[in-house]
C-alpha cells in the first residue's frame, strides 16, 4: 500500500436491490429457479419465499445495480481531497453505460488507474460484470479480469489488505473503520436496509448518499493504511 499512488486510485462502491419488491411478483419459472439456488442456504425455519427480501438483492441473478458511487483523491495544498460522483437510477442498463462511459474516459486520459474499495474482488466488480452481461452490454478491457493473471488485476481491496493473508475471517467496512478509528459512515441505514428504503419509502436520494459514505470511509481507510492524515470535512466534494 505505501507505493500506490493516491491519485492513481478509482475508490467504488456499489448498491443493489431485488429485481422485485416480493418474492410472489416472480413469475412461476423465476419463483422455482430461486428455489432451487437458495435451498442448502435457508437458515431453519425459514421459507425460500421469506429469504427472498433477505438475500435476493447480494445475488446478481436476482437483482440489479441501483447506485455506483465513485471517487478519487486530489491534492488540496498538503491535505488530500476527494472528489465523490454517483451513478443511479431505476434503470440499471442506463446507470451501467453511463458509469461505463465515464470510465473509459477516465482510462484515455490515464491507463495506470486501479480500482479500489472493500470486498470488491469478491462483490461488487464481479456483480458489476455479470449485470453488464445480463443487460447485453459489453465488458471492457479494464474489468475483464477472466484473462489477466493475478498480478495483472487492477484492483487494490481494503478488505484483502487487511486479512495479511489470514482467510478464516471476514471484516465489515464498519467494522475496519470502527478499528482504525475512522469516523463510521452508518449513522443513517446499513445495507440491511437499502431493499426496504427503494421499494418501501422509494428514497433512492437516501440510498446514493448512504453509498458516497461508504466510498469517503474507504478513502480514509486507505489513508490509514498510509498512516496519513484522514480527509477534512471540507475536503470531501459531491460531484453532480
Amino acid at each position: 500500500m505505501q507505493n500506490i499512488r493516491l491519485e492513481n486510485l478509482l475508490l467504488i462502491d456499489i448498491e443493489t436491490v431485488s429485481e422485485h419488491p416480493v418474492f410472489n411478483e416472480l413469475s412461476d419459472d423465476w419463483k422455482a429457479l430461486w428455489q432451487e439456488k437458495v435451498q442448502r442456504q435457508l437458515p431453519e425455519n425459514v421459507t425460500a419465499e421469506e429469504f427472498y427480501p433477505q438475500r435476493a438483492g447480494v445475488m446478481a441473478e436476482f437483482s440489479k445495480v441501483i447506485c455506483i458511487s465513485v471517487g478519487y483523491f486530489k491534492r488540496n495544498g498538503k491535505d488530500m481531497a476527494l472528489r465523490v460522483k454517483s451513478f443511479y437510477g431505476d434503470d440499471e442498463k442506463i446507470l451501467l453505460q453511463d458509469f461505463i462511459a465515464a470510465l473509459q474516459k477516465m482510462e484515455a486520459n490515464n491507463n495506470k488507474w486501479s480500482f479500489c474499495g472493500h470486498n470488491i474482488k469478491e462483490f461488487d466488480i464481479p456483480f458489476i460484470c455479470r449485470r453488464l452481461v445480463i443487460n447485453s452490454l459489453s465488458i471492457p478491457p479494464f474489468l475483464d479480469f477472466q484473462n489477466m493473471k493475478p498480478w495483472e488485476t487492477n484492483m487494490i481491496d481494503t478488505f484483502q489488505y487487511w486479512r495479511f493473508g489470514d482467510y478464516k475471517h471476514y471484516t465489515s467496512l464498519k467494522l475496519l473503520a470502527a478499528a482504525l478509528k475512522v469516523p463510521s459512515p452508518k449513522d443513517d441505514i446499513d445495507g440491511s436496509m437499502v431493499g426496504d428504503v427503494y421499494w418501501k419509502e422509494k428514497n433512492l436520494d437516501r440510498i446514493v448518499t448512504y453509498c458516497q459514505k461508504d466510498v469517503v470511509t474507504t478513502a480514509n481507510i486507505v489513508l490509514r493504511f498510509k498512516n496519513m492524515e484522514l480527509l477534512r470535512e471540507d475536503g470531501v466534494e459531491i460531484v453532480k
